[in-house]
């Protein structure tokens, strides 16, 4: 269910029109070439969730948005954006059903040469169909 949530996650950021026009590229890792700013799906990770009539999981997803800017309040919209996005994923996928989506944390870091990078966890409850 893990690889299956990440591909649906992916394609669910991916299609909204708003953070394509805000983001030059999503990603399931950080991306070789692309210019700033971009989204990837850093890491995930899963734990049984099961219940007595339908195999489970809790996984956790670390997106990792990298951008420019000394001012942090100019990551803020985006950074809403993409969080919005994420907890509105459809909770009826071909493989599993999502039973809840939970945001975890946030960590934002100022890097050399005016870049920002702001890491967004999750945790999503999903059982199998």
């Amino acid at each position: 269910m893990e690889i299956a949530l990440r591909t649906a996650l992916l394609a669910w950021l991916a299609s909204d029109p708003a953070l394509i026009a805000q983001l030059n590229g999503i990603h399931e890792e950080a991306p070789a070439r692309t210019s700033l700013p971009w989204l990837a799906l850093a890491a995930s990770a899963s734990s049984d969730w099961s219940c007595k009539t339908a195999p489970g999981r809790e996984v956790r997803v670390a997106l990792e948005l990298h951008c420019r800017g000394d001012a942090p309040e100019a990551t803020g919209a985006l950074v809403t954006a993409i969080e919005a996005r994420t907890t509105g994923l459809p909770r009826s996928q071909p493989d599993f059903q999502v039973v809840s989506i939970r945001f975890l944390r946030a960590r934002a870091e100022q890097r050399a040469e005016s870049r920002r990078a702001v890491l967004i966890e999750f945790a999503f409850r999903l059982l199998g169909t």
